[in-house]
């Protein structure tokens, strides 16, 4: 029996669980906390995750998101808290019994074996039959595109397949939960990105759900059905990845997540369908189109991410969302171009405009007097 058919397959048209208000999580975190002595690595954390998605613990170091996963795996116990896993309380289980698999960075391949002696040491050691053994290995390899180079040792293999020799290990026990630290890591950019698309491809046809821990923002917003970003032990958004990078709850999510102008405000007027928000940085008010139920001449900060930002020689023709300044730097990025533009209050901005046209003319360079403008959907009030 193949892998593929023992599991099942995710559908692009229905709705996705999380978004089903009677859904039951597949996985479900009750406030869990791990303590190392007097330090909380995990404090009462609570998710919950759902059938077939590919969600990502996002955090900096020693934000808690791989000792929650070490947890889920088995290798930590909670101090206190609940992890349910497909209906089962989880929470003291040992790894071995626990319907999960795990794949490390470093990925722990064993030099002396052949890649199809790595992907079976598992199952041999489970005792199955070897004919079933073989037909396992040889359907996950051809899956993840390796089964010509079966006979291979590791150290014959690229960055990129000694990494799907370690997924290829991982899922041929045909596991409920696969967890991933770091995966990517050890792959240099080129690769990391086209392997992102392979783990997605593989996780949508198998249809098991993933936990994938990591560092870098860009690798979770591509992977990612929802992400959850970690902080000082503590989970502080859970979203999908468009709703975490235009909607961030609060300020360390803004900044954490892509490049953000942060500029503090006080706002002005707050009604049902717009308000107004002061800047001393930009020398002006900052209107939206929708209000923020904000007391009157409370501070906050407001968010505005550069490619939101227009930015021309011509004065925009607007009373708000405008201000002006001098380009201090200049990078070419192929693809886009990252201008800084410092206002007259001192205050530099970044704006990025993307490079649409090989020969856009007379272009922006330092020294130019700039206007930049943004539209009333463009800035996001943060009050924490």
């Amino acid at each position: 029996m193949s892998v593929s058919s023992v599991m099942p397959q995710t559908t692009s048209q229905a709705k996705p669980s999380w978004r089903q208000t009677d859904a039951e999580p597949f996985v479900r975190i009750e406030q869990i906390t791990k303590q190392f002595g007097d330090f909380t690595a995990v404090n009462n954390v609570s998710l919950d995750i759902y059938q077939n998605e590919l969600f990502c613990l996002l955090g900096g170091s020693g934000s808690g998101k791989s000792t929650l996963l070490r947890m889920l795996a088995g290798f930590e116990a909670p101090t206190s808290g609940r992890i349910i896993i497909d209906g089962v309380d989880m929470s003291h289980t040992p790894p071995w019994e626990r319907p999960v698999n795990m794949m490390f960075q470093s990925y722990a391949l064993f030099p002396h074996l052949s890649v199809e002696a790595n992907v079976a040491f598992g199952l041999k050691r489970e005792g199955l039959p070897n004919a079933e053994v073989k037909k396992r290995v040889a359907d996950i390899l051809d899956m993840v595109q390796l089964g010509h180079l079966a006979r291979r040792k590791p150290h014959m293999l690229s960055g990129g397949q000694r990494q799907r020799v370690a997924l290829a290990r991982s899922l041929v026990k045909q596991p409920k939960l696969l967890l991933l630290d770091e995966p990517l890591g050890a792959l240099d950019k080129k690769l990391r990105e086209e392997t992102q698309f392979e783990l997605m491809r593989l996780q949508e046809e198998l249809g098991i759900t993933f936990i994938v821990v990591t560092h870098d923002q860009e690798e979770a917003m591509t992977l990612a059905t929802r992400i959850g970003v970690m902080n000082h032990g503590v989970i502080v958004q859970t979203a999908e990845p468009h709703d975490m990078y235009e909607y961030p709850s609060n300020r360390f999510v803004a900044e954490f997540i892509g490049n953000v102008n942060m500029f503090e405000g006080t706002v002005v007027t707050d009604e049902r369908d717009s308000a107004t928000v002061h800047c001393n940085d930009l020398q002006g008010l900052v209107y939206l189109d929708h209000g923020i139920s904000c007391a009157s001449n409370q501070s906050v900060s407001v968010a505005i991410r550069p490619e939101k930002l227009r930015i021309t020689r011509d004065a925009p023709n607007t009373p708000h969302n405008r201000c002006e300044g001098v380009i201090t730097e200049v990078a070419y990025m192929g693809s886009q171009s990252i201008y800084k533009v410092r206002l007259a209050s001192g205050c530099e901005v970044r704006v990025t405009q993307p490079n649409a046209q090989r020969d856009s003319g007379d272009r922006l360079t330092w020294d130019d007097h700039v206007h930049l403008s943004w539209d009333p959907d463009s800035s996001v009030v943060l009050t924490s």
